[in-house]
C-alpha cells in the first residue's frame, strides 16, 4: 500500500465551487420517470389503510433534499392488525385454503406478470438482500472520469455515516480522502478512504451503508481467514485472487452465505441467498428459498392387521 494521498475531482468549498462540480456530474437516466405517488397509506389485508394512531411521516428525495410526501406511520397496533389478516388467510376454512391449487397458480402468475411489467419501479423503490436500487441507480452521479457516486436514502443516514467517519479518525485510523458532505443539495457525502485500519474499529466491524472503504493490510493466508470470520455477521465475502487454489482454500473457511470469486454482487434466482450467524437464518432463492415458503408433515395411521 502506497502513502501517497488520494485526490478528490475538485474540493467543494464554495458555492461556485459546488456548481462547478455539479456540472461536471452527469444525472444518470432514472428507471422512474417523475413517479406519481399514488399510495401513502398502510396496506393491510387487501386494503389501504390509514395507520391506527393517525401519525405520518415525511419522505424526502436524497438526491435533493425536497420533500416527496407524507406517508402513513405504521406502528406495533399496525404491524399487529397485518399479522391477524395474515393469520387469518391461512386458518383452515379460509377463501385461500379452499381455493383450486389451479385458480391459486393463476393468481400467482398474474402477480408475476405485474412484478415483470413494473420490474424497473420495483428496482428502484423495493430494499431487497439490504439496499434499494435507488441508492446505486435513481440517484448515482458519475463525473467524467466515470467515478459513481450514489448518496444516503435520508439526513439521518448520512449524519450516521458522517458519524462513522468521526469515530475512524478518533480511533486513529487515517483518512486519505473524503470525509465531509458533500457542498450540494441532499444528503451525499464525499469518497470516503481510511487506511490503518485495525480490526477493533468501528468503521471494520459495523457495515456503514456509506461511501467508506477501508484498507487493511494482511500477510498470509490464514490471517485473512481468520480476521475475516472474526465478526458477528456472514452475509456475503469476495476473494480477488489469480491463484485458484488459494481461491477455494478461503472460498471453503469463510463463515458466509455467498463468497464471490473476481467479481461482487453477483445474484442469480437459482442461487439461494442468506447469511451465516446474526445476518439471518434461512435462503432465498432457488430451490432452498422455495422450501422456505412451504412446512414438512407428516402423518402417521395405525392400521388393524386384517387390513394389512
Amino acid at each position: 500500500m502506497t502513502s501517497s494521498k488520494i485526490e478528490l475531482p475538485g474540493e467543494v468549498k464554495t458555492d461556485a465551487d459546488a456548481a462547478a462540480l455539479m456540472a461536471s456530474l452527469q444525472l444518470m437516466p432514472s428507471p422512474v420517470p417523475n413517479a406519481d405517488i399514488k399510495y401513502t397509506k398502510i396496506f393491510i389485508n387487501n386494503e389501504w389503510q390509514d395507520s391506527v394512531s393517525g401519525k405520518t411521516f415525511p419522505v424526502y428525495n436524497p438526491a435533493s433534499g425536497e420533500q416527496i410526501c407524507e406517508v402513513q406511520e405504521a406502528e406495533k397496533a399496525d404491524v399487529d392488525k397485518a399479522v391477524q389478516a395474515a393469520r387469518l388467510a391461512f386458518t383452515l376454512g379460509s377463501v385461500w385454503r379452499r381455493m383450486d391449487a389451479s385458480e391459486r397458480g393463476r393468481l400467482l402468475a398474474k402477480l408475476a406478470d405485474l412484478v415483470e411489467r413494473d420490474s424497473a419501479y420495483l428496482a428502484v423503490s423495493l430494499p431487497q438482500c439490504s439496499k434499494s436500487r435507488s441508492r446505486t441507480s435513481s440517484f448515482l452521479q458519475h463525473t467524467q472520469r466515470n467515478m459513481h457516486h450514489t448518496v444516503p436514502i435520508s439526513q439521518e443516514q448520512q449524519s450516521r455515516v458522517l458519524e462513522f467517519i468521526r469515530s475512524g479518525i478518533s480511533e486513529g485510523a487515517r483518512l486519505e480522502c473524503g470525509g465531509k458532505a458533500l457542498g450540494l443539495k441532499g444528503f451525499f457525502i464525499e469518497p470516503t478512504v481510511f487506511s490503518n485500519v485495525k480490526d477493533d474499529m468501528r468503521i471494520a466491524k459495523e457495515e456503514i451503508f456509506g461511501p467508506v472503504q477501508q484498507i487493511m493490510k494482511f500477510k498470509t493466508i490464514d490471517e485473512v481467514i481468520e480476521r475475516a470470520n472474526n465478526t458477528e455477521y456472514g452475509l456475503v465475502a469476495a476473494v480477488f485472487t489469480s491463484d485458484i487454489t488459494k481461491a477455494m482454500t478461503i472460498s471453503t473457511a469463510m463463515q458466509a452465505g455467498t463468497v464471490w470469486i473476481n467479481c461482487f454482487n453477483a445474484l442469480s434466482t437459482q442461487c439461494p441467498f442468506g447469511g451465516y450467524k446474526m445476518s439471518g437464518n434461512g435462503r432465498e432463492l432457488g430451490d432452498c428459498g422455495l422450501k422456505e415458503y412451504s412446512e414438512v408433515k407428516t402423518i402417521t395411521i395405525k392400521i388393524s392387521a386384517k387390513n394389512s
